[in-house]
């Protein structure tokens, strides 16, 4: 017997609702899909939203908002600075694990998946290593051997409990760099060659055989003139092209998605076509430090709406174009913001002159912006048949 068409309705309520993570929605109370966290309405999508996480805002007492937001809000958490070298090992050879672990196990209670945050970088060092280098105390072959214990020793630590690895950050360098054709740049590169690159990956693979393991850099969201001498992501996927034919154990490859409502920035398929190229080398992709930054002009700074609301609404424009061009490639795997309040964002301080901010989606004030309700308005209104669940990535050998 055929169930009547008001129980076919409501069975196909149910199973809408169960595909949504939510309770079903009834006559006297309707579901409303916007009172949803971003971390419950990407499930259906099978993506994971994010967020880089401060230890010093997420241990502070007095904000306790901070940390109910971290939990709530987002399915994955990233290290923003606990994770990196200078941090991790202070002193040759001595640890400090303390900080990063409590992140992870921040991760654990609330089941969050971690971003592991960052393998190798040239920036925020050790000074024993920088050091150590410059007056020649450490030589080239000692260098190597010095990354691949760090390598090594961070990987097993963490072993089973990193989903991604940022295995090696922002190798390449900037067309408006000296010399002006791309090139490999950097602490690493300068000592110990291009080979690093490769040699990080097996090192890191060899510690963890399950870690998906990401080379990850800004200003790759789209591809330029497709010249690998001044287009970076062309030059990006060519050496990912080159470290995939080598059977060197990358597994995707993380564009940090800092944007400035200042500038042209890109449209959605202009995206998605930069994330389907590198999919096609069989590789999986993420944004993972996600922020539109604005300029603080004076107006701007002494409350002119004429000047704050174009603001405003550029960035919301700018993050929702990464997000939708994420959505419609299945193999873009997480959607990290670099920060989720301008309370506490990295902008400010690193961009003074002139002055930047309003880089995130919700206010000092932890008020979400609209940027923050364009986010939720795409994971909420994107759907079969173009934007289909994730395809899971499975970590090379």
């Amino acid at each position: 017997m055929k169930p009547s068409r008001w129980l076919a309705a409501g069975l196909v309520a149910v199973a809408t609702a169960a595909a949504l993570n939510v309770v079903p929605a009834t006559a006297g109370r309707p579901y409303d899909p916007t009172t949803q966290s971003l971390r419950d309405l990407a499930k259906r999508h099978g993506l994971y939203v994010g967020t880089a996480v401060d230890m010093a805002a997420l241990d502070n007492a007095a904000e306790p908002r901070y940390r109910e937001l971290a939990g709530s809000e987002f399915s994955t958490v990233t290290a923003e600075n606990v994770m990196k070298w200078e941090s991790l090992e202070p002193t040759r050879g001595t640890y400090n694990w303390g900080p990063a672990d409590e992140l992870v196990a921040f991760a654990r209670q609330h089941q969050q998946r971690v971003r592991g945050h960052v393998l190798v970088w040239h920036n925020q060092l050790p000074t024993w290593l920088t050091e150590g280098v410059a007056d020649g105390s450490i030589d080239t072959a000692e260098l190597r051997k010095i990354l691949r214990d760090h390598i090594t020793a961070v990987v097993r630590h963490f072993k089973g409990q990193i989903w991604q690895w940022d295995v090696v950050n922002e190798a390449v360098s900037d067309p408006w760099d000296t010399p002006s054709t791309l090139h490999y740049k950097g602490f690493w590169a300068q000592h110990l060659g291009p080979g690093y690159v490769a040699d990080a990956f097996r090192w890191a693979r060899a510690a963890d055989p399950k870690a998906l393991l990401f080379y990850n850099d800004y200003n790759i969201e789209a591809f330029g003139s497709g010249n690998p001498a001044d287009d970076k992501t062309q030059f990006v996927y060519e050496m990912a092209r080159d470290l995939r034919a080598r059977g060197v154990p990358i597994d995707g490859v993380g564009s940090q998605g800092h944007l400035g409502t200042q500038y042209g920035n890109y449209d959605t398929l202009q995206v998605v076509a930069a994330l389907r190229k590198f999919a096609g080398l069989g590789l999986a992709t993420a944004f993972t430090e996600v922020d539109v930054r604005s300029q603080m002009t004076a107006g701007v700074q002494a409350g002119d709406s004429a000047e704050i609301n174009p603001r405003l609404q550029a960035s919301a424009a700018n993050f929702s174009t990464l997000l939708r061009a994420c959505l419609a490639e299945r193999h873009c795997l997480s959607f990290t913001l670099w920060g989720f309040t301008d309370k506490h964002s990295w902008v400010p301080g690193a961009f003074s002159d002139p002055p930047e901010g309003l880089a995130t989606v919700y206010d000092e004030n932890y008020r979400p912006k609209r940027s923050y309700q364009e986010l939720k308005a795409d994971l909420i209104y994107s759907g079969p048949p173009f934007v289909l669940p994730r395809v899971p990535q499975q970590p090379r050998r």
